[in-house]
């Protein structure tokens, strides 16, 4: 495993890291996480990500039990959450939308490190920009929360480049903690946000990377070129929006003719997939999901794979997959 900075920031997280989205409560229980963040720890992984509205904080609750059975030194170990959506917002609640506001953010960090059981969150993220909360309250709540503590570096998910430099140049005028990291959708299919749209903000800000969906939902395992198969991501109660990518067909074919470059390379496509995101020098980590131990160990195996991606390796998975990429 090797190490890489988060940004310009001075923590280095491992090139390949374990996420809880989908899976932490609703298919992996405490002990089934704890069995995989063992592994993960042994096999030289640091960094954890959840968010408060994985399973609704089911999925920070698993993570946290787990962590605890594990006693590791927290020196050891990187966990992150996000917050934009929300938990137990009624009728009556003064933050009835998804939102980014003072009120919100102060109260979100205090349950998920109490869902946690943790004195502070290394890593914190917006999830999503608001639209209807001025930046500068949203960089100011997430500045104060560092300084009171609770975190220790912020960030964004699925912020659009003119959004995270505006929320940079807030705080660098005010002196405030700056964002650090975004953490964004990066796979075969999905490439132009990381590789053109934050090409700026590398240089200029510093910004580092903890990209998501490596396998694009699983497309890049080839499970899905006969369609649904049962038990599957994609058929769990409220994947159903993942339906049409998976089945697209011209996708399909492609991840076919990624199998035979896996092959070549002795590998299988989700280990080459998984590799390929982590070649690029821009993300400092690649998130990984596993249902399973079992699927856990084989997505670690891309490991093995960086060091095959030769230019011309390279040049065949973009000419595939350049043209389906948005």
């Amino acid at each position: 495993m090797q190490y890489r900075r988060l940004g310009r920031a001075g923590l280095q997280v491992s090139e390949l890291s374990l996420g809880s989205w989908v899976t932490y409560h609703n298919q992996v229980d405490t002990n089934s996480a704890k069995e995989m963040l063992a592994a993960a720890m042994d096999a030289g992984v640091n960094f954890f990500d959840n968010a408060e509205a994985y399973a609704l904080g089911r999925s920070e609750q698993v993570m946290g039990d787990a962590i605890k059975a594990l006693n590791w030194p927290r020196l050891n170990y990187i966990v992150s959450t996000k917050f934009f959506w929300g938990l137990s917002r009624g009728p009556h609640s003064a933050n009835r939308k998804d939102t980014l506001n003072r009120k919100y953010l102060m109260q979100a960090i205090d349950g998920s490190l109490q869902r946690m059981g943790l004195d502070f969150i290394d890593l914190v993220y917006c999830h999503r920009p608001d639209p209807n909360t001025p930046i500068e309250e949203t960089v100011w709540a997430m500045s104060d929360m560092i300084t009171r503590g609770k975190a220790l570096y912020w960030g964004t998910s699925e912020w659009s480049a003119a959004e995270i430099r505006a929320a940079w140049e807030i705080a660098d005028k005010h002196h405030l903690h700056k964002p650090v990291m975004e953490q964004p959708q990066y796979n075969l299919f999905h490439r132009k946000r990381v590789e053109q749209e934050y090409a700026p903000l590398y240089d200029d800000i510093g910004l580092g990377l903890t990209t998501w969906s490596p396998l694009a939902s699983g497309l890049l395992t080839g499970k899905y070129a006969n369609g649904i198969p049962e038990k599957s991501r994609a058929t769990l109660k409220g994947m159903d929006f993942l339906v049409p990518g998976l089945t697209d067909q011209a996708k399909n074919q492609a991840v076919g003719k990624f199998q035979k470059i896996a092959a070549s390379l002795d590998c299988s496509v989700a280990q080459l997939a998984i590799a390929w995101a982590a070649k690029n020098p821009r993300v400092s980590t690649v998130i990984l999901g596993a249902s399973s131990f079992s699927q856990f160990e084989h997505n670690m195996r891309a490991l093995e794979v960086l060091p095959k991606l030769t230019a011309d390796v390279m040049a065949a998975l973009d000419l595939i997959s350049t043209p389906l990429a948005q």
